[in-house]
């Protein structure tokens, strides 16, 4: 089945979620519809007319529920509590009583007013993958409450509300998302505090890829991209910022500001960070280097230095080494303390007392070795097939690229004129540096 048959199908699946049961399927209110709508007292009196619908989006509750109704009497906003309502149907709102407490609407905290900061604005369908806009919401009665309990992200509706024609007080709905399967993002409020963000782990957000999450970053707004960077960690902003495109990347870490966008480069792997930093001019540069610490600053600077289209200039300086002495046991708990960069290392070189290199022993070979055999017996075993294959910082990718296939090895390790090493070229970074135009498709983005 293809991808974007996958995505269909999963599509659907939404889609009878979030209309599994007929009394909520007919029972729907556009929040669109709603916006204008007469509010009536028990006599059928009009009393105002509704500005805005505010909900609780932040708590326990899978559905957040309406809270009240920010209402327009004569000249006044005034917030209506939503124990005050009676009904909310297609274009009007219905009281319990002709009397009313109504309050000057303020906002409170995790309240959120859903035309303004919701509707119109982008949201991360998190089963779907993907930015979408949410067109409309809608309202229904749930558990002897009115809750939010989807999203229509069709261009129709979009262009329907938007369009000439005056909007229909009983929209159709043309595809709906269940709210649990979103996390919305918004335009900070102007009157007050911004109050729409990410909805926290159960948003699904922190369980999505770094590719995927790559892909929603460049999809974002500025705005709601920053909103996002703020909720992620700088290890799990980085490991998305490493496949982003790069003009894309550089953007990003413009709108960041230099010490938040320092911070994440600090957890980027180091090629990866020299990549990021080559875009951008030396100003700027210098303003994040500045910020990182000292040593990691002078590491980058080191790779820096090199040409790009080389190998140091394309090499990771993130190496695990070990001695004739290690065994097998030993160099698995090395690598067990490196997992973190497991994308980074797939073997492990062999040094002599001054540091210079006697092998480089895949990860395989040591995955089937006995724990108590020693690198010196691997070094030994590997030397019957020659020499291994080594670059130099100043060999050209595209010689690099040569010896790794001529080699069939998926890394090269760059040694200096005293054959020790200072870094290793990943298959991934010769490709990038060959073929741009692809982009930043890492091997590691379609094998995770």
């Amino acid at each position: 089945m293809t991808t974007s048959a996958r995505l269909r199908n999963r599509r659907v699946q939404l889609v009878r979620r979030a209309t599994t049961s007929k009394a909520v399927r007919g029972s729907l209110v556009s929040v669109a519809g709603l916006v204008g709508a007469p509010v009536a007292n028990q006599a059928a009196e009009e009393v105002g007319r509704v500005v805005d619908v505010v909900a609780r989006l932040y708590g326990t509750d899978p559905y957040p529920p309406l809270t009240g109704l920010v209402i327009r009497i004569g000249r006044r906003r005034a917030f209506l509590m939503a124990d005050a309502i009676e009904q909310v149907a297609a274009g009007r709102v219905r009281l319990r009583t002709a009397r009313m407490d109504l309050r000057e609407y303020e906002r409170r905290p995790g309240e959120v007013l859903l035309a303004r900061d919701v509707l119109d604005h982008q949201l991360v369908d998190v089963d779907g993958i993907q930015v979408t806009r949410a067109a409309d919401l809608y309202l229904a009665p749930l558990a002897d409450r009115i809750v939010l309990v989807g999203v229509d992200v069709s261009l129709p509706t979009l262009l329907r509300r938007l369009g000439p024609r005056r909007w229909q007080a009983r929209p159709t709905p043309e595809r709906v998302l269940d709210w649990q399967a979103v996390a919305p993002f918004a335009e900070h409020a102007t009157d007050g505090p911004a109050q729409v963000r990410l909805r926290g782990p159960r948003s699904g957000l922190h369980q999505m890829r770094p590719a995927d999450l790559a892909d929603v970053l460049e999809d974002l707004g500025r705005s709601e991209r920053q909103q996002l960077l703020a909720w992620l960690e700088p290890a799990a902003a980085a490991d998305a910022l490493e496949e982003m495109e790069p003009g894309e990347l550089e953007n990003l870490l413009r709108e960041a500001g230099p010490k938040y966008a320092a911070r994440m480069m600090e957890e980027m792997e180091p090629d990866e960070a020299v990549d990021a930093l080559r875009d951008l001019g030396e100003g700027e540069r210098e303003s994040l280097l500045d910020r990182m610490p000292a040593a990691q600053a002078t590491g980058l600077r080191s790779l820096l230095a090199h040409r790009e289209g080389t190998a140091g200039g394309a090499m990771t300086t993130r190496l695990v080494t070990a001695g004739r002495e290690h065994t097998v046991a030993q160099v698995r708990a090395m690598l067990a303390q490196q997992s973190e960069h497991r994308t980074e290392i797939d073997a492990v070189a062999v040094l002599d007392p001054d540091g210079r290199l006697l092998a480089d022993v895949p990860l395989f070979h040591l995955t089937v070795a006995e724990d108590a055999a020693t690198l010196g017996e691997m070094v030994d075993w590997l030397a019957q097939f020659g020499p291994q294959a080594v670059v130099g910082p100043d060999t050209r990718i595209d010689e690099a690229a040569d010896q790794l296939l001529a080699s069939r090895a998926s890394s090269l390790l760059v040694v200096d004129e005293h054959e020790r090493p200072v870094g290793r070229m990943l298959a991934d970074d010769v490709l990038d540096t060959l073929l741009p135009e692809r982009g930043r498709r890492h091997f590691r983005r379609f094998l995770q």
